[in-house]
């Protein structure tokens, strides 16, 4: 099965890190979170993907041009003009990186890469700035079961503040960061059919929009609930946030050896 990932948006929100890079290519220990998210398909045997590349994609393209060099020792001699690579760290992976448009909507570039899936009978979307511990096998299996065309991971948003009782002008309680409402929202991690792709008009369609509301009113919309750890990176706090869980050793997403 092959994964595509959405790569393409400007990030407004986290600017300070995308005015020189695309958001996919943001570092949590080092690695871009692309990285990360590719490294969870991987540990499921899907080592197969289709980079939907848009804003700043260059960057992506030469990081996987020199991915070599930046998974391994180098000698470069230079008296020879001479390029050495020692312990050479290949990942079983087949990258496709396609030029979907800097101004194209969600939609819009799932639309562009369906030649690479046509012939699938499911492929696997999701975004290129979120991680979560979510079991893509299970998923899989699930979306098979439900019989449908789509199928999203639906997940509890993490929660950004703190929760006051206020009782007049006295905190009566308070909760640090809770968990939304719980409400489950789409987390991406989609399973689908190349037969979505026909919901789907042209660049300035929005994948969240008509296509999902259009499947799910037709019946063809499952939801995987996902209870487990998942967060966008939005924002600057949420970069370090990720980053903080990484340095500790204990990131939940990180479920490869």
């Amino acid at each position: 099965m092959k994964a595509v990932i959405l790569a393409g948006g400007l990030g407004t929100r986290i600017s300070e890190e995308t005015s020189t890079r695309p958001k996919p290519m943001i570092d949590i220990g080092g690695k871009p979170i692309l990285w990360h998210i590719m490294k969870t398909y991987s540990h499921h045997g899907i080592n197969d993907f289709i980079i939907c590349c848009g804003y700043k994609g260059y960057v992506i393209k030469e990081y996987f041009a020199n991915y070599f060099l930046h998974m391994s020792d180098v000698t470069f001699d230079m008296s020879q003009n001479t390029m050495e690579v020692h312990h050479r760290k290949a990942e079983p992976w087949k990258v496709t990186l396609v030029d979907t448009g800097d101004d194209t909507m969600t939609g819009g570039r799932v639309k562009r890469i369906a030649s690479y899936v046509k012939d699938e009978s499911a492929f696997c979307l999701t975004y290129g700035d979120g991680v979560g511990d979510v079991n893509i096998t299970e998923l899989i299996a699930f979306h098979k079961a439900q019989n449908v065309k789509a199928t999203l991971t639906a997940t509890i948003p993490p929660g950004r503040f703190g929760a006051l009782d206020l009782v007049g002008k006295k905190v009566n309680s308070f909760r640090e960061k809770p968990k939304g409402d719980g409400a489950m929202i789409n987390g991406g991690f989609f399973v689908l059919s190349p037969q979505v792709i026909d919901y789907i008009k042209d660049d300035k369609t929005i994948w969240e929009r008509e296509p999902l509301e259009q499947l799910a009113e037709e019946g063809q919309l499952a939801a995987y609930p996902h209870e487990g750890f998942w967060q966008p990176m939005d924002t600057l706090r949420d970069k370090t946030h990720l980053e903080e869980l990484w340095q500790s050793g204990q990131a939940p997403w990180k479920t490869w050896a």
